[in-house]
């Protein structure tokens, strides 16, 4: 009998995550073959969990590039950001990185998940509308590169993060 409270107690943590989706994603472009230019990104405003307001427009005059990675505070999303913090940000001064939560639902949620998680170092968009998601065709664990020139470059599940890495090595 213990043994079955255990393993429902851990089933119902498991289903609490939100993070029901594919944990060992494909490589593939997330793109619906029926965008009518899917390489290229629109201009669009998203606001950080400080209440600020980022366009694309502007980070794109100022930087490389853009990356964004869809987060849904689940342990593989958490492992993925630790190691775009650890391995990637430092390497890439004049690109801007966004993590992107999709699940909070307002500011402050998403404020707290952040700050809970231990991400108040990185710059994080609010996209309770899923407005960027969408745009996108992103799902959790979703990694977007847009170049200065608002080129998508990449738009896949971020994996090991190789492909993140390649990509801004040849911007």
């Amino acid at each position: 009998m213990h043994l079955i409270k255990l393993a429902n107690l851990l089933l119902i943590s498991f289903l609490l995550t939100a993070c029901l989706e594919d944990l060992t994603p494909e490589s593939k472009d997330l793109r619906s073959m029926s965008d009518e230019d899917p390489s290229h990104a629109e201009n669009f405003i998203a606001t950080t969990t400080l209440n600020q307001s980022i366009m694309l427009k502007d980070e794109l005059l100022t930087h490389d590039a853009v990356v964004l990675y869809f987060t849904m505070w689940c342990p593989l999303c958490d492992s993925h950001m630790s190691h775009i913090r650890s391995h990637v940000i430092n390497h890439y001064p004049n690109v801007a990185f966004y993590m992107v939560d999709y699940v909070s639902g307002n500011i402050s949620q998403s404020r707290s998940s952040q700050v809970a998680n231990g991400y108040k170092d990185l710059t994080l968009l609010v996209d309770n509308l899923q407005s960027l998601l969408n745009t996108f065709d992103a799902t959790m664990a979703s990694v977007v590169v847009i170049d200065n020139h608002n080129s998508i470059l990449l738009n896949e599940d971020y994996k090991d993060g190789s492909r993140l890495i390649n990509t801004l090595n040849n911007i």
